[in-house]
């Protein structure tokens, strides 16, 4: 991932800035850029190590890397056999927090619906993500796939659980 480019349009944007205040101004803008230069790579950096702490804890059990190969940033996802088979740590309903494989699928793509529960259930919901180190949208999927497995009797029946809706919503 080039860092590059984005340390290049800040330097630009603040350089244009600095411009506008004059010749003296640019003057003290072109030595600050050329000093701040490590300090905007290192907050860049930071940024992406967050961001995949907060993929690592959306995709438990499987995990998001930071590596970097000179300054050059790059994620890597590792999956674990676990993750592909059980969808991650616990979930509520579920003793040892596996899902059908079918419900947390590879090939699925991601839908969205609004959910807009009770104040008080909202505050149930996020505290029992926190709990399991999960955002509550992660948390959500989980438990709804585990009811729903359990409600059809999947294990019996062998159905396929699909994630995919068609049709038209207003």
């Amino acid at each position: 991932m080039d860092l590059e480019h984005y340390a290049d349009q800040l330097r630009q944007q603040f350089l244009l800035a600095a411009e506008a205040h004059g010749d003296e101004a640019l003057g003290v803008a072109e030595r600050l850029v050329a000093l701040l230069d490590s300090a905007v790579q290192v907050a860049m950096l930071g940024l992406l190590s967050e961001a995949a702490d907060e993929l690592t804890r959306d995709l438990a059990p499987d995990t998001v890397e930071l590596r970097l190969r000179g300054m050059a940033p790059s994620f890597a996802v590792t999956r674990t056999e676990s993750g592909r088979e059980q969808g991650g740590g616990p979930v509520f309903g579920v003793p040892d927090g596996g899902l059908p494989a079918e419900a947390v699928a590879e090939d699925s793509t991601p839908a969205r619906i609004n959910f807009r529960p009770p104040e008080h259930l909202k505050v149930r919901v996020e505290e029992a993500a926190q709990r399991e180190g999960l955002s509550v949208n992660a948390w959500l999927v989980r438990v709804t796939a585990a009811a729903l497995s359990e409600q059809s009797g999947q294990s019996e029946r062998g159905a396929v659980m699909s994630n995919r809706l068609r049709g038209w919503v207003r």
